[in-house]
């Protein structure tokens, strides 16, 4: 086998391969052109080149979020390596497994005017797990030290609660040497890492579960997560509980008939009711942050709660400023145990607790549902029609800004997974992460939901030679940020239309798609939304992109009723 000269580059490889981790996203460049060889002459990995860095690191993303795999990130020496940042922050704040691999010139040619050299040792340190700087191999000591670190870095990327990691190699000159080894040659062995079962112990699980089986006012909140069946049954055996209510936004991943899909509609008819009797004595949060600021708001309003907070996360999060509990244990492993507990607790408290917010649950469909039924044309009403109208079978991948947060009110049925960047919840990148959710998930399409100004920000993605027939977008045209027309902080301000609402025209982001190879479609009222979507979801040759023309100031406006709407109606 032909490859390259450079011993850490190819120990770096091996070791990916070792680990079983195949997937690598790649960029060309100089320095890193003996990483490229490594790579590309090891058959046990694959890879996807992109050229551009920051498209590459959330195209990585979303091909790690979606396989629940760790994916491997390559890049050259310089500013490519700050391109990865916007996708490495979200893969932190996600919890999602990256390898980035950055190629570093030689420490005494950093500040000497020499091209493409800055200082890249730790230059993402506040947004991975750990920063690893590997030498040039000179003595077989140094080929010890980078094979531990690489290992080392992997265990860490993978173990625990999973996040990105960062290996930044120094290469030196010639970084095209070649030379040749055998098929046989001796491989790095991975190193592997033994870790305990992670339950609680008999004491701790009984004294938690003493407290949920005798508390009035249990709430269960469930932020964004991959679905887990196990997390699923022991959080829906916990709901059918009469003092325990499950509320789960949509990238939660988790459904059961008792659950509330619909947060911000049920709590917009229950802020319309004797707010007193909703409001939680215990909270138990699982995933990450939440979506709802509606949700927030109310816990965060309240006077004397428990909090509980269930994540392997090392970080004390207290988002709610009530937290009581860190459970520093895998989800799925405590709360089966907890249900399990709970059912033999012989105290157990009579309470009307679920029932009551099933009741607001379900007047919140119904008052939705007619409130979509008699609305005009616009954002509510063409999302109100998307959430019917898309196939089980599909992934669902939400832009940051209007889409996710219309999620919470419709609380989408069960599809295949629903996603959003949501650890840092920026716009950028949400084309790129769904085009590499959509090179995973082969069974079926990838619908991507998108507001305008993030389908602009992101356009350039839709170039990516990635994208197969199985691809979908949609994007939301309402002339802009349209999120910042309806929340109460911006949507009076004197900027609002120059500075914050401002959309670009959608006319080059369906040129761009039509360019590259995309059906392209259009629809601005309810009947071309159906006729055009099903056409889109019909063709299986090529990726799609339906535009839905929507009014920008109707539509905010029609938002904020809605909510009046479900507050007073049959309160007054």
């Amino acid at each position: 086998m032909i490859t390259t000269s450079n011993i850490s580059a190819r120990r770096l490889a091996e070791l990916l391969a070792a680990h079983n981790i195949s997937r690598v996203v790649v960029s060309p460049g100089s320095r890193n052109a003996p990483l490229l060889q490594a790579i590309a002459s090891d058959t046990a990995l694959t890879t996807q080149l992109v050229t551009d860095e920051r498209q590459a690191g959330f195209l990585a993303l979303g091909m790690a979020r979606a396989s629940g795999e760790p994916v491997a990130l390559v890049c050259t020496s310089g500013s490519a390596a700050l391109e990865y940042m916007p996708a490495v922050s979200e893969a932190y704040y996600s919890r999602t497994p990256l390898i980035v691999i950055t190629a570093d010139r030689p420490a005494q040619w950093i500040g000497q005017d020499d091209s493409q050299t800055i200082v890249q040792p730790g230059v993402m340190s506040s947004i991975v797990k750990k920063s690893y700087n590997l030498p040039p191999v000179r003595s077989d000591e140094d080929e010890w030290f980078v094979c531990r670190q690489v290992n080392d870095a992997i265990i860490t990327a993978t173990s625990g609660a999973p996040g990105p990691v960062h290996i930044n190699i120094v290469i030196d000159v010639p970084i095209g040497a070649l030379t040749e080894i055998p098929d046989d040659a001796l491989r790095p062995a991975p190193l592997r890492l033994v870790t305990p079962q992670p339950w609680l112990a008999p004491e701790q699980i009984k004294e938690l579960a003493l407290k949920v089986a005798t508390t009035s006012r249990v709430m269960i909140v469930c932020g964004f997560m991959a679905p887990d069946r196990k997390l699923n049954e022991s959080i829906g055996r916990l709901s059918r509980l009469p003092n325990v209510v499950v509320l789960t936004e949509t990238i939660a991943n988790l459904h059961g008939p008792l659950f509330i899909p619909n947060i911000d509609g049920t709590l917009a008819a229950v802020r319309g009711a004797d707010i007193g009797e909703f409001e939680p004595q215990l909270v138990i949060t699982v995933g990450g942050a939440l979506v709802s600021r509606h949700l927030k708001e109310f816990l965060r309003s309240l006077k004397c709660v428990e909090h509980w907070h269930v994540s392997m996360v090392d970080d004390t999060v207290d988002c709610f400023k009530h937290l009581s509990a860190r459970i520093a244990t895998e989800p799925a492993a405590f709360f089966s145990q907890l249900a399990a507990s709970v059912s033999k607790c012989s105290d157990q408290v009579s309470s009307e607790y679920s029932r009551i917010w099933r009741r607001e649950r379900d007047r919140a469909i119904s008052l939705t549902q007619s409130y979509a039924y008699r609305s005009p044309w616009s954002d509510f009403k063409a999302l109100s029609v998307i959430t019917q109208i898309i196939p089980r079978r599909w992934n669902v991948q939400f832009s940051n800004g209007t889409p996710i947060r219309y999620g919470q009110i419709f609380g989408y049925r069960e599809l295949h997974r629903c996603d959003c960047n949501r650890g840092v919840s920026g716009i950028d990148g949400c084309t790129a992460t769904a085009i590499g959710a959509s090179i995973e998930y082969r069974h079926d399409a990838t619908l991507l939901i998108s507001g305008d100004t993030s389908a602009a920000y992101d356009i350039g993605s839709l170039a990516l030679s990635q994208i197969t027939p199985r691809f979908k977008m949609i994007v939301v045209d309402n002339g802009g940020g349209g999120i910042f027309r309806f929340i109460k902080a911006t949507s009076e301000m004197p900027v609002l239309d120059t500075y914050l609402a401002c959309g670009q025209p959608v006319g080059s982001i369906m040129a761009l798609a039509h360019s590259a190879g995309f059906a392209v479609y259009e629809a601005s009222s309810e009947e071309e939304l159906r006729a055009q979507f099903s056409a889109m979801a019909s063709d299986k040759e090529h990726p799609g992109l339906l535009v839905v023309h929507t009014p920008a100031r109707e539509s905010a406006d029609i938002l904020k009723e809605y909510f009046h709407f479900c507050s007073t109606y049959n309160h007054e």
